[in-house]
């Protein structure tokens, strides 16, 4: 099951299922970290929040002001 973008930043269609498409196979950490370490330059998260021993929630800036924010375990 893919998995879904939430668009809180009211973008054009394009670029929304150009994200949508990014995101969609990535449903975990790992997944997020390693698609981020394979971006010419490397994307890196800029926070990483657990909430408890199996959830995380992490912060991935793009293009200013943009931000992918994942909830993941």
């Amino acid at each position: 099951m893919p998995v879904p973008l939430t668009d809180l930043a009211h973008l054009d269609a394009p670029e929304r299922a150009r994200l949508a498409a990014l995101v969609a196979n990535q449903a975990t950490l790992g997944d997020v970290l390693h698609w981020g370490l394979a971006q010419k330059p490397v994307l890196q998260p800029e926070e990483i929040i657990t909430q408890d021993e199996y959830t995380h929630d992490v912060v991935v800036p793009l293009k200013p002001p943009l931000y992918l924010a994942y909830d993941v375990s």
